[in-house]
C-alpha cells in the first residue's frame, strides 16, 4: 500500500537523471554491442494524489463574548490561557446605571398596575369608557415588556463563559467605556473537536469531499503528524483570495494544542483507480511532468523510448500518470547510454567498464 503522504515532484529533483545522459548515445546502431541494462517492473497503486495545504489550528466553535448593552467594565478576571467551567464570570459592567434601569421598569409598571386597577373600577361604576380600561391595561403590559427587557439587559452586564474551554484573549480592561456588542474576551471550547483552516484554488477544492482523511504536521511538533478528516469544503471562494475554505477536525492525540499553530496539511482525495509507479532512476530528460522512460521490446532485446507524464515522489518511487502500462518493464540503470532501439542484454548490475563500451 502505498504511502499517501507523497512529496510534490520538482524538476530539480528529476533533471538530474538528464544530466547523465551522453551524446554518443545517439550513435549506437543496430550492430553495436548489446548494453548490460537493469530493469524493474512497474507497480500499481492508488490514484489519489495528494494536496498540499498550509493553515491554522483553532477549536471548531472560538468566539467574541461581549456585553449586549454598553456601559463601563467594572470588572475582567478573564486571564490569557485561563481554563474555566461553564458559568464562570470573566467581565462585568458597573451595575449603577443597569441598577437604576430595572428600578425603574419596576416603579414603571407598580404604577401601570395601579392606573389599571383605577380604570376597572371606574369602568364597572360606568365612570370609565371601555376605551379608557383598555388603554390602561395596554399600558400595564407595555410595562412588564419593559421589566423583562430592563432584566435581560441586566443578566447580559455579565460576560459569563458558556461552556467549559479556554479564554484565548482578553481585549478589555477595567475602568474601559465599551459600546454594545464589543467584544470583551475572546473564548475557546474544545467541546466541538480541533480543526485546521486553509484555502485553496479551485480545482484542489473541486477534487475532494467531506470526510477525505488528512494528516497534519505542526512547526511546534516536527517529528509528529496528526492524523484528519476533511468536514467542511466552501462552497464560495472567499473575497479577496479567490480561494475556497477547506476545514480539517485533527485527533489531538493527548496533546494540548494552542489556537494559531500553522499546520502543514496532506490531504488524500478518495479515489478507486490505479496508477503505476517506477523507481526515480527509470526517469530521464524530465522537464515539469513530462519525463522520458526506457522499456523493452516483446522479445526483451531491445531498448524502446517512451514519454511518459509524471506525478509525485514516494520514497524512491514516481508515479507515472500516463504513457506507461502497469507491470511494463523499465530500465532503471544503464538507460543513460541507451538510444530508441539499441540492442540491450538483462543483467544484475551495469558494471563500470560497460558504461564506457562503444
Amino acid at each position: 500500500m502505498m504511502n499517501p503522504w507523497l512529496k510534490i515532484v520538482t524538476p530539480a529533483v528529476l533533471v538530474w537523471t538528464a544530466a547523465c545522459a551522453r551524446s554518443d548515445a545517439a550513435e549506437i546502431s543496430a550492430g553495436a554491442a548489446p548494453v548490460p541494462v537493469v530493469v524493474a517492473p512497474a507497480q500499481s497503486v492508488s490514484a489519489a494524489q495528494p494536496i498540499v495545504m498550509t493553515g491554522t489550528l483553532g477549536a471548531k466553535e472560538e468566539m467574541p463574548l461581549s456585553f449586549k448593552i454598553g456601559g463601563v467594565v467594572s470588572r475582567v478576571s478573564a486571564e490569557p490561557g485561563q481554563a474555566v467551567r461553564i458559568g464562570t464570570v470573566l467581565a462585568e459592567l458597573a451595575p449603577t446605571e443597569i441598577a437604576a434601569e430595572v428600578e425603574k421598569a419596576h416603579q414603571a409598571r407598580a404604577k401601570a398596575e395601579r392606573d389599571l386597577a383605577r380604570a376597572r373600577a371606574l369602568y364597572r361604576d360606568s365612570v370609565a369608557t371601555l376605551e379608557q380600561m383598555q388603554d390602561a391595561a395596554t399600558a400595564f403590559e407595555v410595562a412588564e415588556s419593559n421589566v423583562r427587557i430592563a432584566e435581560f439587559n441586566r443578566q447580559y452586564a455579565v460576560v459569563r463563559a458558556p461552556s467549559a474551554g479556554i479564554v484565548l484573549a482578553r481585549e478589555v480592561e477595567p475602568g474601559q467605556l465599551v459600546a454594545p456588542g464589543t467584544p470583551v474576551v475572546r473564548f475557546r471550547t474544545d467541546r466541538r473537536g480541533l480543526v485546521v483552516r486553509g484555502g485553496l484554488s479551485d480545482r484542489d477544492a473541486v477534487k475532494l469531499r467531506s470526510g477525505d482523511q488528512a494528516s497534519v504536521q505542526f512547526d511546534a511538533f516536527p517529528d509528529e503528524r496528526f492524523s484528519g478528516h476533511v468536514t467542511q469544503i466552501a462552497m464560495g471562494a472567499t473575497s479577496g483570495t479567490g480561494t475556497y475554505e477547506i476545514e480539517v477536525a485533527i485527533d489531538p492525540r493527548g496533546h494540548t494544542l494552542a489556537s494559531g499553530l500553522v499546520g502543514h496539511v496532506e490531504l488524500l482525495p478518495r479515489t478507486t483507480g490505479k496508477v503505476p509507479t517506477v523507481p526515480v532512476q527509470a526517469i530521464l530528460e524530465a522537464h515539469g511532468d513530462s519525463a522520458t522512460v526506457f522499456t523493452l521490446s516483446a522479445d526483451r532485446t531491445r531498448a524502446v523510448r517512451r514519454r511518459v507524464h509524471v506525478g509525485t515522489l514516494n520514497g524512491d518511487r514516481i508515479t507515472v500518470l500516463g504513457g506507461l502500462d502497469r507491470g511494463v518493464e523499465v530500465v532503471t540503470a544503464g538507460a543513460a547510454w541507451l538510444a530508441d532501439g539499441a540492442l540491450v542484454k538483462l543483467s544484475a548490475t551495469v558494471p563500470p567498464a560497460a558504461r564506457k563500451a562503444p
